[in-house]
């Protein structure tokens, strides 16, 4: 390929989903990340892609829902063009109601969700069921949120699978090149460093995530939400659960104290947890803008360059809408970014 009409910078999962809109719609697409596919937040392990609670609605829960509904059809054309399987399902998640007022506040959301979610899902109050279900999140005082929403995504081979249906469709994935054609930036925590260095503006900043896996088979059933964790089923027979939040940190990606009280809380919370071995731990660095939605839109320094950051820790679950809004912006000039996502929201 000796041009491409856009060149993507950052391998990442925003980075990745815009070149597939783009080329989808018609346009050569060059990939360009030194560290290859997924190396950064991308590579994580929890995936779940959870919504935001229907009550108080925005612009930013009304993007996150549309996304959420893309999902099933962006990671199914997906797998089919890639032959590789994304980890996409949509089973749901369980959460306990532990008191009154909580109880009083699940109900309220379940009608703020008939009204909201345009029938698609359920945000369900269903009695905590007898007995003792080793999945059962603990602390429910006879009652759980069932929400037909929430779904996952399996982080690294979601990616892999993203860069092998571009590559199949004629698209360069590449440690490093010149930038032809409209440039899009997707460059995680360090594109928003170098965005706050080149503004003089503070865009936003790195949150430190731990994740831990288990060994434990629970395909098929859905992800938990229990002491502010996410538990989440893969079909490849693991658990993921995750995860903290650190803005200050000794090391990008290490792993410490901080996640072995993840661990000790998720085997508390869940019993199937409490006998299941931890085969893998993670960290890295996610980023967060300033506004706390995603980035997205013209950069403001560069003339055909463009933004796409700020995934933080619903990065999979924004990325089909974000693909979408952004092709439509670089290759057709329509500018369908809510308010509030703008790059200058963050600056």
């Amino acid at each position: 390929m000796a041009t491409a009409d856009i060149t993507v910078y950052g391998a990442g999962v925003f980075g990745l989903s815009v070149a597939w809109a783009c080329q989808s719609r018609g346009a050569r697409v060059r990939v360009i990340d030194p560290h290859g596919v997924a190396a950064g937040a991308s590579g994580g392990i929890v995936g779940a892609l959870a919504p935001h609670v229907p009550e108080n609605w925005n612009a930013k829960k009304a993007f996150q829902l549309d996304s959420l509904l893309m999902a099933g059809d962006f990671w199914r054309e997906i797998a089919e063009i890639s032959g590789l399987d994304p980890g996409y399902a949509r089973h749901g998640r369980l959460q306990p109601i532990e008191d009154g007022p909580a109880l009083e506040r699940a109900l309220a959301r379940a009608e703020g969700a008939r009204a909201l979610w345009r029938g698609a899902a359920e945000w369900r109050v269903v009695p905590a069921p007898a007995g003792n279900d080793p999945w059962q999140p603990a602390g429910a005082g006879g009652h759980l949120i069932h929400d037909t929403l929430s779904a996952r995504v399996h982080p690294r081979r979601a990616c892999t699978a993203l860069a092998t249906a571009l590559t199949a469709r004629g698209a360069e994935i590449l440690p490093d090149g010149a930038a032809t054609g409209l440039v899009l930036w997707a460059t995680g925590a360090a594109g928003l460093a170098r965005l706050s260095d080149e503004t003089g503006r503070a865009a936003g900043s790195a949150i430190k995530g731990q994740a831990a896996l288990f060994q434990l088979d629970r395909a098929g059933a859905p992800q938990l939400y229990a002491d502010g964790l996410h538990v989440v089923p893969h079909a490849d027979g693991t658990v993921a659960v995750g995860s903290t939040s650190e803005r200050t940190f000794a090391s990008p990606d290490g792993t410490d104290a901080l996640l072995d009280d993840v661990i000790a809380r998720a085997r508390h919370a869940v019993a199937a947890l409490r006998d299941a071995p931890v085969i893998a731990r993670w960290a890295g660095l996610r980023p967060r803008a300033r506004s706390r939605a995603p980035m997205l839109g013209a950069h403001p320094l560069r003339q055909g360059h463009f933004i796409a950051n700020g995934g933080f820790k619903i990065g999979f679950g924004m990325a089909p809408k974000v693909a979408e809004v952004m092709a439509r912006l670089m290759l057709d000039g329509v500018d369908d970014i809510p308010e509030g996502f703008e790059v200058r929201a963050s600056l």
